[in-house]
């Protein structure tokens, strides 16, 4: 049977779930749409992923014409005929059909539609030896262009990132704002773990979302573990050389969930392999996936 998807208040087949070429969030990458997990028949925070959705949407003044409530019945649907209970699932919602203007308010109705297929980022080798990664010439979008804290369809500087990347070799890059301090990757959060001044135990680090991060739901997850497994932690304004000298990095990410960084712009991170505390916490992160959301059965 071939895949379902959801598009307004209905399910096709994949090959005929079809927008028009004049929907605003094709020709102006004018929309919002989360990333979401399913492990096992439970959706990974989905409150969590439908609140950024609404906030994203209401931030471009952009009314779901649904319910949170509905929306997470679609989900519950759309998972169940297509028979997963490990998915990746994307919600989109576009501005919807207009003109060949900018004008939003000639778009009458937004469009919704919802995927839930697999997913497979990286190779498992990499999340069992690390991630090579450069720093690429592209920086994140400043705030007050398009705010990091949407996650709208408008992908397109991470692209230009992805590109830099792969042509350089690499699978991810490192993304720096425009003042030149740390943000994200193209597509996740990143954290440092460094032992400073000889302490008990090292100390977690992660960028603050207003550098032009993302508040990714999986980098809220990792804080939180951070704080039961009492793990010092802090949001702090990192650059590349306090990135060099970390003793562990890793990445963390809806679909990536965490991956390890060996190696950024030829210079090993710590001891040239993933470290420990990446893996206890890799751990409790999968841990917490199976206890965290909500259920449905097939």
């Amino acid at each position: 049977m071939p895949l379902q998807v959801y598009l307004d208040g209905r399910w096709y087949p994949k090959n005929e779930a079809k927008i028009s070429v004049f929907d605003h969030g094709l020709l102006y990458g004018d929309g919002v749409f989360e990333g979401i997990r399913s492990y096992g028949g439970l959706i990974f925070k989905l409150k969590e992923h439908l609140n950024r959705l609404w906030e994203s949407a209401h931030t471009l003044m952009l009314e779901i014409p649904m319910t949170q409530t509905e929306m997470q019945k679609a989900i519950l649907e759309t998972l169940k005929r297509n028979k997963l209970l490990d998915a990746y699932i994307r919600v989109v919602v576009t501005r919807g059909v207009g003109d060949l203007g900018l004008d939003p308010a000639k778009c009458l109705r937004p469009t919704i539609f919802i995927i839930t297929d697999k997913i497979v980022l990286y190779p498992e080798s990499l999340y069992a030896n690390g991630l090579e990664m450069i720093t690429v010439p592209t920086v994140r979008n400043l705030p007050e262009a398009v705010n990091p804290s949407i996650k709208s369809l408008n992908y397109l500087n991470n692209i230009l990132a992805k590109i830099e990347a792969k042509n350089s070799g690499c699978m991810e890059a490192l993304m720096l704002n425009h003042q030149g301090y740390v943000a994200e990757c193209t597509g996740d959060n990143i954290f440092m773990v460094k032992n400073e001044d000889g302490a008990a135990r090292p100390r977690l680090l992660t960028p603050p979302v207003y550098l032009g991060a993302l508040k990714g739901i999986t980098r809220q997850a990792i804080i939180e573990i951070a704080a039961r497994k009492q793990i010092p932690f802090e949001e702090r304004i990192l650059t590349r050389h306090d990135l060099f000298n970390a003793d562990e990095v890793f990445l963390t990410g809806t679909a990536a969930e965490i991956i390890p960084v060996v190696k950024l712009d030829g210079r090993l991170i710590g001891k040239g392999k993933p470290g420990p505390w990446t893996g206890i916490l890799r751990k409790e992160f999968r841990n917490l996936t199976r206890k965290e959301g909500v259920h449905y059965t097939l």
